[in-house]
């Protein structure tokens, strides 16, 4: 699949990964806010796209019922629990070795993921198999509680971001091409 068909369907996955928000781009950052204003309003940077001062400051959101802003941290600046890691990085596999063979775990979701995934399956699915056998899976960093991937693919390197809830379902699943070297 093209570069564009990935980045349209990570595009998808964002928003599926925060069923609640709609997302509106930004130089480097994504400013997400809630399609009917009742949501939590957080403004979450692009860590994968270089140090902190190469990204713009964070503007602050919309009033809203209550507000997160994310600080800039270059992606191994946030430290990680280990569990933590160790389990996001557990739940990532098994999440792409479903996909893969063709039968998300939806079990291991939020309800709304869950929703938001069923609904794009017919896209995400054959996209991810398409990426081939998964030959390297790299912990970079975390950001506002969620962990940051790199995954080499046999035929596709990407970029994924994951968060789990107390419960350990996947709250937020995102990827997207990682850039060219």
């Amino acid at each position: 699949m093209s570069r564009l068909a990935i980045s349209a369907v990570a595009a998808v996955l964002a928003l599926a990964a925060a069923p609640a928000l709609a997302q509106s781009a930004g130089q480097g950052r994504s400013q997400l806010t809630p399609p009917g204003g009742a949501a939590a309003v957080a403004t979450i940077p692009n860590t994968f796209d270089g140090p902190p001062a190469a990204r713009p400051a964070a503007r602050p959101a919309a009033a809203a019922p209550a507000q997160a802003t994310a600080q800039t941290t270059a992606p191994a600046a946030t430290p990680s629990d280990p569990a933590q890691v160790a389990a996001a990085e557990a739940m990532l596999r098994k999440t792409v070795a479903a996909m893969q063979a063709g039968a998300p775990n939806y079990g291991d979701m939020s309800e709304n993921l869950a929703v938001k995934v069923r609904e794009q399956s017919s896209a995400i699915t054959p996209l991810i198999q398409s990426f081939g056998a998964l030959t390297v899976l790299a912990h970079v960093g975390a950001e506002n509680g969620a962990e940051l991937f790199m995954a080499q693919f046999a035929n596709q390197a990407t970029q994924w971001v994951i968060a789990l809830n107390a419960e350990g379902k996947i709250v937020v699943l995102l990827f997207r091409p990682a850039p060219a070297a």
